[in-house]
């Protein structure tokens, strides 16, 4: 499913306009976002928490050609399934 799918589902199920529930789902992406960018959790009971993690320097090897490189320290988001979740996925 696509952006605009979800769009198209939550709209028909709501009973709203998809014009609305785009905005509503882009407020939330952004919301969620730029929460786990100041490095704060987002927990959405039962569906999963939003979070990010801090990754060490490593090194690495370009597939190409072999070679050892260096891979630089950096955020990432990470995100957990809640149980409700992981229930309805078995």
């Amino acid at each position: 499913m696509n952006k605009q799918e979800l769009i198209d589902k939550v709209a028909k199920k709501a009973g709203i306009s998809k014009k609305d529930t785009q905005a509503v789902i882009d407020t939330i992406t952004e919301a969620i976002m730029e929460t786990v960018k100041k490095g704060d959790k987002v927990t959405l009971v039962g569906f999963g928490s939003f979070s990010s993690v801090k990754r060490a320097a490593r090194n690495g090897r370009n597939p190409q050609t072999g070679k050892t490189i260096k891979i630089p320290a950096r955020k990432a988001p990470k995100f957990s399934a809640g149980i409700s979740f992981k229930e309805k996925v078995k």
